[in-house]
């Protein structure tokens, strides 16, 4: 996924949130991979208080209406948990290609 281009100026409030996968890459294809981000997404409603009002997972990216007391860091924690534990799931199958493309 890759950096944020965008400004947040009211942190606490819910925002419509959208994540890409790098070069639009379809990960999200399998169920291990989704529960990869319902299990980051449920760590982060436990640990930032983070609120998520709505979601949608597609193959390569994903959108939420979500906030918490610091939407920023709680996204910035969300990828990086989620493209360390993504790299790790794909290094463990030998998906090469993917990892590759990742690089």
């Amino acid at each position: 996924m890759g950096r944020n281009r965008y400004r947040i100026y009211e942190p606490t409030h819910p925002h419509f949130i959208t994540c890409t996968v790098l070069n639009w890459i379809p990960i999200f294809t399998n169920q291990e991979s989704v529960d990869i981000i319902i299990d980051s997404l449920k760590y982060l409603q436990k640990s930032d208080n983070l609120t998520i009002h709505a979601y949608v997972i597609l193959e390569n990216h994903l959108h939420l209406i979500a906030k918490s007391n610091d939407i920023t860091q709680s996204m910035a924690r969300f990828k990086a948990h989620t493209a360390r534990t993504f790299i790790k799931l794909l290094t463990e199958k030998n998906v090469t290609t993917i990892l590759e493309q990742l690089r």
